[in-house]
């Protein structure tokens, strides 16, 4: 998996027009069924508690790459650079600080692509 930040300031070649941030919350049973599995329900991802709608992207659509993230607080398996089921889930505290910096660097990533839609209430 590329690490984020290889771009120069993290900024997408063309950048988005986001929405304002919002703060809804956003239950872990919701968040579970934005898998991309039904066309329903929107593809999430959540970094730190901070969900992110990253349906626009087929990477993380059923098929695609990253899909493992997807309906997920993916923090600790973001912070690891690890594509491990196992490693998709929210606890991040414990992680040594080059790992944080890891972790800080795809939300921020993330922040400059896609909506944020809510927090993860847990």
């Amino acid at each position: 998996m590329a690490q984020a930040g290889q771009s120069k300031g993290f900024a997408p070649k063309e950048a988005p027009k986001l929405n304002p941030p919002k703060n809804t919350p956003i239950s872990l049973s919701h968040l579970a069924k934005c898998d991309g599995n039904s066309p329903s329900y929107p593809i999430y991802i959540a970094i730190m508690g901070t969900v992110f709608d990253v349906s626009g992207n087929t990477a993380y659509a059923p098929e695609g790459a990253y899909h493992i993230f997807a309906g997920k607080d993916a923090s600790r398996a973001l912070a690891l650079s690890s594509l491990k089921p196992e490693d998709c889930r929210h606890d991040w505290e414990d992680l040594a600080a080059k790992e944080k910096q890891v972790l800080n660097d795809w939300f921020t990533f993330f922040s400059k692509r896609y909506n944020i839609v809510g927090q993860v209430r847990r």
